[in-house]
């Protein structure tokens, strides 16, 4: 016979977490319908008991010592919110040792030690579910682990940081400066005061080491995601690309081939007449391929404190539902050990390139030469602007399919060219 009350303990009451614990407190009895018991908040901690809240819970709920909820024996369910690595990561393990269950949104933690979180939940008999710690009410989380089960996952293509995307968009339809619209992104609560994360393709990086790890059924960290930021576009690249018939989007890319992973965030070119290249704002969308079902594709609203709330409360409903009745099910997480993964420097695409060259003849053929030893070929190349005072000319190039260690040594030898001013960006292009 399964309990007759499920207990949760909530760490952290933010921006989510306060969302959270509205939801448990305001709708007890709604949920507890679903759940087919009881289900009641029995402690939220909190760094500081007097800060004003939107929602007031019962007195004696809110905490500030972390013990008052991971030793309260009454707690079955413990929902991590705080986010970051520590005290986060002790919280959870030390729940799972007391055979306590875990729902967290925290993707730091996941994209770190997911696999070894879930190995000890399974040695314990203990659910944890994650699916806000991914594009927060999009679910991807859930589909991956149990309806494309049966699937063989070819690749992921997603945006998956909200951000990002926003500052993109902004860029792209107003012809706007990078640091403006991140000045903006703050001010209206998309961007953190410090934004490293988001802008330097990290916050995306976790995401995906979750997603792929899922996806390919093997161990993939944050470090093996190779991540590049956008602090280096510019509103003359959105320009171009446009022209070129291409919308800019900070992807994340994984795939596999044979026994090996790729896992990749980075700018990139796509073209405009595909799905990821119209999704702007601050949404996100995920594409999954998938060799039974093919593309489908998860869009919506990938941050914020309902949209998270959303994916988390359905957690606990989740695990709820399985503790009343008594019935855990099994850990259906079993990573292979004879994958690797592929760096970045084997990956082979398209590339846009925008240099500041001297405004002389011969300057192409330099050009053409340094790409051409290399075995990169070039598809086109425009002269865009011609400063005739300074005489340097702005020349963009498309290649062909090359390798991205011959790009790389390509850059080195292109600045080092007498005509060549500066390698302004050099972007990949996805077509998939």
């Amino acid at each position: 016979m399964g309990k007759s009350t499920i207990g949760i303990g909530v760490l952290g009451m933010g921006v989510v977490g306060g969302g959270v614990a509205s939801v448990l407190d305001n709708r007890r009895e709604q949920l507890s319908a679903l759940v087919g018991c009881a289900v009641e908040l029995k402690g939220v901690l909190v760094r500081d008991v007097a800060k004003p809240r939107a929602h007031q819970l019962p007195a004696g709920l809110i905490t500030t010592d972390p013990r008052q909820v991971l030793d309260n024996p009454d707690v079955d369910i413990v929902v991590e919110l705080m986010g970051g690595q520590d005290p986060a990561l002790e919280y959870i393990l030390g729940s799972v040792s007391q055979a306590r269950h875990i729902v967290t949104a925290n993707k730091e933690v996941m994209a770190r030690h997911g696999p070894s979180i879930l190995t000890a939940a399974s040695e314990k008999g203990v659910q944890v579910l994650f699916e806000a710690a991914v594009a927060a009410g999009v679910p991807i989380i859930a589909p991956l682990l149990r309806d494309l089960v049966a699937n063989e996952i070819i690749d992921i293509h997603g945006i998956i940081n909200g951000t990002t995307n926003y500052i993109l968009t902004r860029m792209a339809n107003e012809g706007a400066d990078f640091d403006a619209t991140l000045a903006d992104a703050q001010e209206l609560g998309y961007a953190e005061a410090d934004p490293t994360n988001d802008i330097e393709g990290i916050d995306a990086a976790y995401k995906l080491a979750v997603m792929a790890t899922l996806a390919f059924r093997t161990k993939v960290m944050d470090i093996d995601v190779y991540h590049e930021g956008i602090t280096k576009l510019t509103s003359r690249d959105f320009l171009h690309a446009s022209e070129l018939g291409y919308a800019i989007k900070l992807l994340a890319i994984a795939d596999k081939v044979g026994d090996a992973v790729q896992a990749r965030v980075h700018p990139a070119l796509v073209p405009q007449d595909m799905m990821l290249a119209k999704v702007d704002g601050v949404l996100n969308a995920i594409e999954v391929q998938a060799d039974l079902t093919g593309k489908l594709l998860f869009h919506g609203a990938g941050a914020g404190s309902m949209p998270t709330t959303s994916a988390v409360v359905a957690d606990i409903v989740d695990i709820a539902r399985n503790v009343a009745g008594n019935s855990v099910p099994p850990s259906n997480l079993a990573l292979s050990d004879s994958v690797t993964i592929r760096p970045i420097s084997e990956l082979e695409t398209r590339y846009y390139i925008r240099l500041t060259t001297t405004d002389r003849p011969g300057v192409l053929a330099q050009v053409g030469k340094v790409l051409g030893d290399l075995n990169i070929s070039v598809a086109s190349a425009i002269q865009k602007e011609t400063d005739e005072v300074a005489q340097s000319a702005e020349l963009v190039l498309m290649t062909h399919l090359s390798s991205e260690s011959a790009m790389q040594t390509a850059i080195s030898q292109l600045e080092a060219l007498d005509v060549v001013a500066e390698v302004g960006n050099v972007i990949r292009v996805e077509e998939w």
